[in-house]
């Protein structure tokens, strides 16, 4: 009969493993990030106006997509990193790098279109996986 692989679990008084004290962070920062005012600031800078929204016939703010240049209402828009917060190239570095992406200036952020975010983040995967 196999024996079962002990998993080392460091941290929280030996409850978690370290993906998981892992997962946890990066969850609380993502969240965090949802309110970093630069990426409001991003958003600001690539506002159209209001326009009429072409589905729904009513008037909606419109931004513009930085990859096809198309304009698009708040709902089929993201704001993006330019630059992934975990580079696919050398991978996680450390917490402090890490936080220093993920809360960059307003620079280091674009809005992208659903089609264009999906786009780029599946080539960003990508290369990742291929590392």
């Amino acid at each position: 009969m196999a024996s079962k692989k002990q998993t080392i679990k460091p941290r929280n008084g030996g409850e978690w493993t370290e993906a998981r004290y892992r997962s946890f962070v990066t969850s609380a920062l993502r969240s965090a990030s949802r309110r970093w005012p630069p990426k409001y600031a991003a958003l600001r800078d690539a506002l159209l106006g209001r326009k009429e929204n072409k589905k729904t016939g009513k008037l909606a703010q419109h931004y513009r997509c930085a990859a096809c240049t198309g304009e698009f209402v708040a709902n089929d828009v993201q704001v993006d990193h330019i630059h992934p917060v975990v580079d696919p190239d050398i991978g996680f570095v450390s917490w402090d790098k890490y936080i220093e992406n993920m809360y960059c200036e307003v620079v280091g952020f674009q809005i992208l279109c659903l089609d264009c975010h999906k786009v780029k983040t599946l080539n960003e995967k990508l290369k990742r996986k291929s590392k």
